[in-house]
This record gives structure tokens, C-alpha cells and sequence, in this order.
């Protein structure tokens, strides 16, 4: 990667030539977060904070379903390593070099992937009303806006090969939607783990994303598709409109991988506008403790709900 644009060591933002290679590609990245063994430190602080949901946002009894359990959305709400991680001038700088300065962070989630898990479909989001229950658009930017989807930071807490499942990505696919997030999916708790693609077990979480795909009769280019590894403690930053996918986890390890995936706004983009309650992987969760988390710069719109501080009282610090 190009050197830190900055005249500081404290500014991470984004050089003009990667700005440019973001645009053309749909990501940038890995960039380094924190040493393999700090992060495995962490990490080992973090396990059994994550376990205890009692103060989790979504902590309710419908919110666990198959595979997915709500419960661990949006964790930087509660647990005070991740309110940190989320706003860290390493991923609030890149980020606002690429959407302005007035940046949010609307919604975190976990991806494991454990020993002889299948691999996640390709897909994309653009308003996140593909899994949502109520198909309702999650986001939604300006009418005369010409981006849609989020970015995604998507943080290696353990590492992630090609073995255990790291992301792929299709370079170049963001800017045309294969898929009709407003069309149906079913979702089918039995077929985790048990439908095969082209050869790969392969499967989102519960759902058959082929059925959301504008063309029945079309399919993914694989033979354009890169893989994405990341060391422990590297992140890499995508549009949600990118063509992704995990490779299966192959097993050949009893080490899991996890991932930590926080996505951002601008402000001018309204979160949830039309639901009060996430619908989605069969779990269903209130939306009453939810608020979004201003990253850096400031919020003048007004159309969101905000939260200054965690459920334990930390508050949250924008970037500078």
C-alpha cells in the first residue's frame, strides 16, 4: 500500500492514488490494526464479554435463530473494546476520506466461520432489505444521490486464509446489482451447511441468495474472483455493493475464524427510517436501545437517533 497521506502519523487517511484504486476496484486494502499478538490479547478479553448478553441490545429471546443470533449485532453498543475498535482513527480517517467528513457507523456483526463450516454465497446489499423480514430498506440515501450500499470494514480477530475461510471478492463488480434485494427469499434453517454451487458448500446463513438474482440464468464470474487473507489483526474496506463471498472453512485447523464486520455512512443517509425492529435470519429484536454512533465530523441532518455513550456509560470518540 502507498505510505499514510498525512503529514502526522496520526492521520490514516487515503492517499488520491487509493482513493482512485477504491473506486476502480470497490475495496483498499489489508491495512495493519494491530500486531497478531495484541490482537490475540484482546481477543482472549473479549470471548467472555461476548457470551454474556445481558446487556446486549438485542438480547431478546426471538433474537437467536439457526446459525445467527442477533444478540451479537451491534456489540460496540455494549462492550467497550469494540466502541473503541469502531471509531479508531486507523478505519474513521480511510473511511471519511471516501464518504466526507461527517461519517456514522449504523451497525456491527460478527462473522464466524468454524471448522468445516460451508462458505458464505456471493452477494451484495445495497439497502439491506434483502434478508430484512419486512423487506423494508434498512438505508436510504439521498434521491439525488449516486451512491447506494455501505461501507464495510471488515477486521481479521483471528487470522484468515484461503483454508479457513477467508472473503473473496470479484474487483470491479460494485458498480452494477445483480440481485433485486426486493424480491423473497425463503429462509430454510435445515439447508445450513448442506447446499452445494459449483462444486463449493456454499450458503447464506439460512437463505439461497440466487433467489434474489435479477437473471435466474445468471451466475457469478469466479474465474475473476481474489482472495482475500488477512492476518489477525488487519482489516480491509469494501462497498457492501461488491460482489463477496467466504471461501468454506476447509477444517485442516481446530482454530476458527472470526471476523468483525462495522459498516459506515455519511449522516445524509437515514438508517432504518422505516422499521423498528430487525426481522431477519428467523430472529426477529426491538430497535428500541438501537442509535447510531457518529464516527467523525458532525451530524446537521437530524434524521437519525444518535447515542454519545455504550449502555455502561463509555462514551464514544469521534475521530480526529
Amino acid at each position: 500500500m502507498d505510505d499514510l497521506a498525512g503529514t502526522t502519523s496520526t492521520d490514516f487517511s487515503l492517499s488520491a492514488r487509493e482513493i482512485e484504486q477504491f473506486h476502480r476496484d470497490g475495496y483498499i486494502g489489508p491495512f495493519d490494526m494491530y500486531e497478531p499478538a495484541e490482537m490475540e490479547k484482546n481477543l482472549r478479553a473479549l470471548r467472555p464479554k461476548l457470551l454474556n448478553t445481558k446487556r446486549a441490545i438485542y438480547g431478546q429471546e426471538k433474537a437467536v435463530s439457526g446459525v445467527t443470533n442477533l444478540a451479537n449485532y451491534d456489540r460496540h453498543l455494549d462492550v467497550d473494546f469494540l466502541a473503541d475498535h469502531i471509531t479508531r482513527p486507523e478505519i474513521a480517517h480511510r473511511v471519511a476520506s471516501l464518504l466526507g467528513p461527517d461519517v456514522l457507523c449504523w451497525r456491527t456483526e460478527f462473522f464466524p466461520k468454524y471448522p468445516g463450516d460451508e462458505g458464505t454465497d456471493w452477494h451484495q446489499a445495497d439497502n439491506f432489505s434483502n434478508v430484512a423480514g419486512s423487506k423494508h430498506p434498512q438505508i436510504v440515501w439521498p434521491e439525488d444521490s449516486e451512491f447506494g450500499g455501505t461501507i464495510t470494514v471488515w477486521s481479521a480477530f483471528t487470522d484468515a486464509s484461503v483454508e479457513m475461510g477467508c472473503l473473496q471478492f470479484i474487483p470491479g463488480s460494485h458498480r452494477t446489482m445483480n440481485y433485486d434485494e426486493s424480491k423473497v427469499m425463503t429462509y430454510d434453517a435445515d439447508s445450513i451447511g448442506k447446499v452445494e454451487k459449483d462444486g463449493v458448500r456454499r450458503g447464506f446463513f439460512g437463505y439461497d441468495y440466487r433467489q434474489l438474482q435479477k437473471d435466474p440464468n445468471w451466475s457469478p464470474d469466479e474465474s475473476k474472483a481474489k482472495s482475500m487473507v488477512l492476518k489477525q489483526g488487519q482489516f480491509i474496506v469494501f462497498w457492501s455493493t461488491l460482489m463477496h463471498a467466504s471461501h468454506p472453512h476447509a477444517g485442516l485447523t481446530d482454530n476458527m475464524r472470526l471476523g468483525y464486520a462495522s459498516r459506515y455512512l455519511p449522516t445524509q443517509v437515514q438508517v432504518y427510517p422505516f422499521s423498528d425492529a430487525l426481522q431477519e435470519f428467523g430472529g426477529e429484536a426491538s430497535l428500541d436501545k438501537f442509535g447510531c454512533v457518529l464516527v467523525s465530523g458532525e451530524d446537521t441532518y437530524k434524521h437519525n437517533r444518535f447515542v454519545e455513550q455504550t449502555v455502561n456509560g463509555t462514551p464514544f470518540r469521534a475521530a480526529r
